[in-house]
């Protein structure tokens, strides 16, 4: 289609390794060098790629860092390796399986109960499944991941992030995938052939939306809500779920921190420098819609399928809320 062919080429000269050293010539070498002692952050999908690139950002920066891991042995390896690389001792390890409604309530119970101001919530663990899986709980699993875990942690911890106001901010990394898709209600696939890909550019498209949403519905909270891409990077996870676009790039990929880079610059700027609601690429705002691609109106849905994720993970209707 004109919407593939499009993000195709625009993939291909800015989402890699080249993109990245083209737009770095602009980037602001003191925009990095800001400290975050004091600072609390969650990071979910925290052992490897972006999550693990992003968590040692923000501890050599002297935060006070929460990894946020499914399987407890590859956390407990990431966080000695953090640990040690940046001598800070206040990172810590928490465990979660995202696909599981249940498993994320109860995490966010316990962490919100702690009653610690939460000042950078990165919503980063992300899932490109292939075939159609379905959790325990009846959810199709790339939705479960995505969107329902990134949209409900999100609520529940929102008082957290209120504590830490007008300081709070939530990342959430979205991907450039989501240029080939419009917001659309099917939101766990039940109509056609399923495709994974296609999915996951669905849930990235949602996120965006959905940061959107928070803007609005949160404005006089004092909490920022960004959304970003991180460009074709060389993670073990695209390797395992895109084994022949890895391979066909290879060599221009980006490293785990060139795709970090933008989530930290998001961590670390001054709030009056970004614009809550806005997607970020490369340290810029950057277009949600390509041109011609036809996507724009199809974002007029998010109310209604912001009111079937919640009740999805059993939260009150956001009229009633």
């Amino acid at each position: 289609t004109w919407r593939k062919a499009a993000l195709v080429l625009y993939a291909a000269t800015q989402f890699t390794k080249s993109g990245f050293m083209e737009h770095a010539k602009k980037f602001r070498e003191g925009d990095m060098k800001i400290r975050l002692d004091g600072k609390n952050c969650l990071v979910t999908g925290a052992n490897s790629g972006i999550g693990f690139a992003t968590a040692e950002g923000l501890a050599t920066r002297g935060a006070t860092v929460y990894m946020l891991c499914r399987n407890k042995e590859r956390g407990e390896a990431a966080l000695n390796q953090i640990r040690s690389k940046t001598g800070n001792a206040n990172v810590h390890l928490e465990i979660c399986d995202l696909s599981s409604i249940s498993e994320v309530k109860s995490f966010a119970s316990k962490f919100t109960s702690r009653e610690k101001p939460l000042h950078v919530l990165v919503n980063n663990a992300g899932l490109l499944e292939r075939k159609h899986v379905t959790t325990a709980e009846g959810l199709e699993l790339n939705f479960a991941v995505n969107v329902a875990a990134t949209y409900f942690l999100t609520e529940l911890v929102m008082p957290l992030l209120e504590k830490a106001a007008p300081d709070a901010r939530v990342i959430t990394v979205s991907s450039g995938g989501m240029y080939a898709e419009p917001l659309n209600k099917d939101l766990q696939f039940n109509d056609g052939k399923f495709n994974g890909k296609q999915q996951f550019s669905r849930n990235k498209r949602v996120q965006v939306a959905v940061t959107e949403w928070w803007s609005e519905k949160y404005r006089d909270k004092g909490v920022g809500f960004y959304s970003m891409h991180p460009g074709l990077v060389d993670t073990p996870g695209v390797a395992k779920s895109l084994p022949e676009s890895s391979e066909k790039l290879s060599g221009h990929l980006r490293s785990n921190e060139e795709g970090a880079d933008t989530v930290m610059w998001l961590a670390l700027q001054p709030k009056e420098k970004l614009g809550t609601g806005a997607f970020y690429f490369d340290r810029a705002e950057a277009p949600k819609h390509l041109k011609f691609a036809g996507t724009v109106e199809s974002h007029a849905q998010i109310h209604s399928i912001v009111d079937n994720i919640r009740s999805i993970c059993g939260l009150p209707l956001a009229a009633n809320i």
